[in-house]
């Protein structure tokens, strides 16, 4: 019974691709599947999610059995399958959009612009490249101006006219422009500031930062020696008083005469100024600073062994978690109008000293027959790495300031107090793996004294209020996440993008902030991802299913609108090709309530053959990756790869295991302390779902992956040599303590504090497990995931006296494979590994 719902659901997807109008039956299996999967694990039944949504016409899929799907066509240059558009962001006028489009064969990109009512868009030429808007002009109060830069120089528009006025005509590089209150135009140029008089064409110089010791306070940090030769020497005595005469005669003249400016602010030597932000009033900069000294030791290289002048060359590359020292932020107040500076505490911080790291450093300290005595002691703390995580209200009074620990523990979300010149907490995001990279999202409603935010507290990533004297306020809620959040121009509703209907389709919705009202903008299917209009009426959107690419789309905000297609990019020779509609299906877990969604492409009559079938699962990378949704793939060669392996009789299998993103904080933070055992058993119940669903012989099941992927395959044939007969892993990691800081030390702390985590999820630690056939695919110019990844691990199986392995190496290839010749070459020694292996 089981196996013909599946191929029901399998046949309703093929369709729906050909068709012009979604399928009632199929939505219906959609929205009961997904409801029934809430106990899926008690239930143990398997439930097949459909594809049912629709395509123009012309874009209909020719299931030409005939035609066969080669390797060399699908890791070919991919423009032979359309360019789908890039970059795209909305006009001035509400009705034209614009967007970028590669050129065939060529790495450069044009900027087009299409009218919502046009049917063709035109090429913008070169000359008015500085005359369209830009996705990042900002507006002023009165909504009849914008301010952008193009070039690094400043311009600003008449919105009624369109008529453009270049402001900056230099070499200098300005940027982070904005409208003041006062109506004139501000900007940067590397460390200074500056207000631009719209009226009168003046230049005010508002702040100058200065990486260096305020003169003033040379005086205090002389050394003994120093002081004694000015004590003994009277020229140099002498030399000092004439300079010291000089900078106060220089102090009086900027005191006393108002055609001179006074901004100079300064920081201190060796530092880094990591973010700095003005006030909309111009009168006020938050600025963070850090240690200038560069953490990355002498040994943080890449070899590059074929470079363009025929020599190796030493690159610099990005440092290990191993050796990455931590750091803190100075985090400031300057005063614009009085010249002073106001240091931020974060003593005022909930936590701000706790030693959340107590219970892990016990455990390590034990295996070494140590105790270890924990003690509260300020924690390094610096402004989250997000983006804007500095906001000022418009008003100017009022300032926003995210936060988080070095150890990643703690998010803060702050303001300052401009008044008594502090800071003061207005919410704690504690989580004792570590608070998420995404999700971080926040800014100010109506009033100045309301926040709103986005924080995963319940476990998935929810949308909240704060007034600053108050409590929070969630405004929504339930086991879906919440992410790229507009605020109206009204500041009446929050426009955002969700997976409430299934976690693998995200639609656009809103939510009423007054009555809480929470509504769908989108019933397309898929994945969406969109940009609000300027005047809020509109909704461009970015709309992909599984088997076809991106193209763009413009919906009315009005009840009864549908959503209509702009752009048409996907050729007619990848519309031909006989590809495999993956299902999406809800593999019952062993482990935890919620099942593993999982991608699946099954052949024509897999159920029916008299041999059982073979099998390949693929592991995606990046670990917080989903690739179990029902929009396009990034990994759109893999999916072409997996329709020519069912093609020719496989089954293939793509699992969202525990780590991916989609899923909610739990679902994230399943593998913190060890990475490569929860993932891992969710790829051992997708092997027995293969088996019990997919008539698949236990004993023909290979697997794949690249990076994370990659570090699976590894894993999952060093620790379980029973569950794959072959794997090949690519661009592999195998030992975390030689990977990067931001990523690794989010999941397993630091070598030094957790050296159980590293050893037990590192695979160079179980090499001895492997039995099988290994491929392992290495890029030798790799500046993610090094390749000395795996040369410490070759070396490892060789001195093991491991024989069922190879190693293929790419010389001119990075992370992300670039030539077509590389990706052919890799692609024929993973499939020929399956053909010779199962």
């Amino acid at each position: 019974m089981k196996i013909k719902i599946l191929t029901a659901a399998i046949s309703l997807s093929l369709v729906a691709c050909v068709t012009t109008t979604a399928d009632q039956s199929a939505e219906k299996i959609l929205d009961d599947n997904y409801s029934n999967n809430k106990s899926v694990a008690a239930a143990k039944e398997v439930k097949t999610i459909a594809i049912a949504k629709a395509v123009a016409p012309k874009e209909s899929l020719l299931t030409n059995n005939d035609l066969l799907i080669t390797l060399e066509q699908i890791m070919s240059d991919p423009d032979w399958m359309g360019r789908s558009p890039q970059s795209w962001y909305w006009g001035d006028d509400n009705q034209t959009i614009f967007y970028k489009q590669k050129r065939a064969g060529s790495p450069l990109s044009d900027l087009y612009r299409q009218a919502t009512l046009d049917k063709e868009a035109e090429k913008v030429k070169l000359a008015q490249m500085h005359v369209v808007s830009d996705r990042n002009a900002q507006r002023n109060k009165a909504n009849t101006h914008e301010v952008y830069t193009f070039e690094g120089n400043v311009f600003v528009k008449e919105l009624a006219s369109l008529d453009v006025q270049q402001l900056t005509y230099t070499s200098a590089y300005e940027y982070s422009t904005m409208f003041l209150n006062n109506g004139n135009v501000a900007y940067r140029v590397g460390n200074k500031f500056f207000e631009h008089d719209l009226s009168s064409n003046k230049i005010i110089e508002l702040a100058n930062l200065q990486l260096k010791k305020d003169p003033k306070d040379s005086e205090e940090s002389q050394s003994y020696i120093a002081s004694e030769q000015h004590d003994l020497i009277a020229y140099v005595a002498l030399q000092k008083r004439n300079s010291e005469l000089r900078e106060n005669q220089q102090e009086k003249l900027k005191a006393q005469n108002a055609t001179l400016t006074k901004s100079d602010f300064y920081l201190g030597d060796n530092k880094r100024i990591n973010h700095a932000s003005l006030s909309p009033n111009g009168d006020k900069l938050i600025v963070s600073i850090s240690s200038g000294e560069s953490s990355q030791a002498d040994s943080d290289i890449m070899p590059n062994y074929i470079a363009d002048d025929g020599h190796i060359k030493a690159e610099k590359v990005r440092q290990r978690v191993a050796d990455n020292r931590q750091y803190n932020d100075e985090l400031f107040l300057l005063d614009l109008k009085s010249g002073q500076k106001f240091p931020l505490s974060y003593d005022v911080l909930p936590g701000a000293d706790e030693d959340v790291l107590a219970s892990v450093k016990t455990e390590n300290y034990q295996r070494e027959g140590k105790v270890y005595q924990s003690q509260k002691s300020p924690r390094n703390i610096h402004v989250m790495q997000a983006n804007s995580p500095i906001q000022w209200h418009e008003n100017g009074k009022q300032v926003a300031v995210l936060l988080e620990a070095w150890d990643n523990k703690d998010r803060w979300l702050t303001t300052v107090n401009l008044m008594e010149n502090k800071l003061e907490s207005q919410h704690r995001l504690h989580d004792d793996a570590w608070i998420n990279w995404s999700f971080n999202e926040f800014g100010w409603l109506k009033g100045d004294n309301t926040l709103y935010y986005l924080s995963e507290e319940t476990g998935y990533s929810h949308l909240y209020s704060k007034n600053l004297a108050g409590k929070a306020k969630q405004l929504t809620r339930g086991q879906f996440e919440i992410s790229d959040v507009s605020l109206t121009q009204d500041k009446s509703r929050f426009v955002f993008k969700a997976n409430k209907k299934h976690p693998g389709i995200y639609e656009i919705y809103q939510v009423d902030i007054k009555s809480g009202q929470f509504s769908a903008l989108t019933d397309l299917g898929g994945m969406n991802d969109y940009a609000l209009s300027p005047d809020d009426s509109t909704l461009l959107i970015e709309h992909s299913t599984v088997a076809m690419p991106p193209e763009l789309y413009v919906k009315a905000l009005k009840d009864d609108a549908t959503a209509i297609r702009l752009t048409h990019t996907v050729s007619e020779k990848f519309l031909s090709m006989p590809w495999t509609a993956p299902s999406v299906v809800a593999v019952p877990s062993s482990y935890q309530d919620e099942p593993v969604y999982s991608r699946v492409y099954l052949p024509k009559d897999y159920d029916k053959t008299a041999d059982k079938n073979r099998a390949v699962m693929f592991s995606h990378g990046a670990g917080y990756l989903q690739n179990s949704h029902l929009g396009w793939s990034g990994y759109f060669r893999e999916y072409m790869f997996h329709s020519m392996l069912v093609q020719q009789g496989y089954v293939v299998i793509d699992m969202d295991y525990r780590a991916s993103a989609g899923y909610g904080r739990d679902w994230r933070t399943a593998i913190y302390r060890h990475m490569g055992k929860p993932e891992v058993q969710d790829m051992r119940d997708g092997v027995n779902w293969l088996v019990d669903n997919a008539n698949v012989d236990r004993q023909r099941i290979g697997t794949y992956g690249g990076s994370y992927g990659g570090f699976l395959t590894l894993m999952s044939m060093f620790t379980q040599p029973d569950l794959f007969q072959s794997g090949s892993a690519l661009r592999l990691v195998s030992d975390w303590a030689y990977y990067n800081h931001g990523y690794t030390s989010n999941i397993l702390n630091t070598p030094g504090d957790d050296a159980i985590a590293y050893e037990r999820s590192s695979p160079i630690y179980f090499a001895e497990g492997l039995e099988k056939p290994l491929l392992i695919n290495a890029p030798m110019v790799d500046d993610n995931v090094f390749f000395q990844d795996t040369v410490r691990l070759v070396q490892r199986l060789i001195e093991l006296e491991k024989q069922n392995f190879e190693t293929a190496i790419y010389p001119v290839e990075p992370h992300g494979f670039v030539q077509p010749s590389s990706w052919l070459n890799e692609y024929r020694r993973i499939y020929k590994l399956f053909e010779n292996t199962l």
